[in-house]
C-alpha cells in the first residue's frame, strides 16, 4: 500500500486560529486522505487528537464524537498489540526516538505506509522504506 500516516499534529491544527497557513495545509491534507482514503492513523493518534480536543481545545463530547466519526474512524487502521510494541521498542534502540514517537513510525510501518507527515520528527528522514515529511515545512525558495 502507497498510503501516508497522519500523525496527531495534523489534527490539530485543523482548529488552530493563530496560524492561517498551518491550518489550510492540515486542511487540505485531510480532506484528501479523506476523499482518497489512502491515509492511516493508529489508536495512539485518535486517542491524543481527542484528548487534545477535550482538555486543551475545548471540545465537547458532541464535537469530539463527531470529528471521531467523521474523521478518525474512517482512516483508523492500527491498534495496540504485542508486535506493535515489541517493533517499537526497535525503532526506539535503532533510530533512538522516544518511545511515542517509536510507536508513531512503528505503525506507520505496520501499516504499510511510505510516508509519515509529522512535524515532530526530522523531516526528510528514512526508516525502512518510510520517508517523514514535514507537511508544514515552508518550501525554501
Amino acid at each position: 500500500m502507497s498510503a501516508d500516516f497522519l500523525d496527531t499534529n495534523v489534527f490539530i491544527y485543523l482548529f488552530d486560529d493563530a496560524d492561517e497557513r498551518k491550518r489550510a495545509v492540515a486542511e487540505r491534507v485531510v480532506s484528501d486522505a479523506l476523499a482518497r482514503g489512502h491515509a492511516v492513523v493508529s489508536y495512539q493518534v485518535v486517542q491524543e487528537t481527542l484528548n487534545v480536543m477535550t482538555r486543551k481545545l475545548g471540545a465537547g463530547t458532541d464535537d469530539a464524537r463527531r470529528f471521531l466519526e467523521a474523521v478518525l474512524d474512517p482512516l483508523w487502521q492500527i491498534g495496540p498489540s504485542a508486535d506493535l510494541y515489541g517493533a517499537a521498542l526497535d525503532v526506539r534502540g535503532r533510530y533512538g526516538f522516544s518511545f511515542y514517537d517509536a510507536l508513531i513510525v512503528a505503525s506507520a510501518l505496520a501499516a504499510g505506509c511510505t510516508r509519515l507527515l509529522s512535524e515532530d520528527l526530522q523531516h526528510g528522514q528514512r526508516v525502512g522504506d518510510l520517508t517523514i515529511v514535514d507537511p508544514f515545512r515552508a518550501s525554501s525558495g
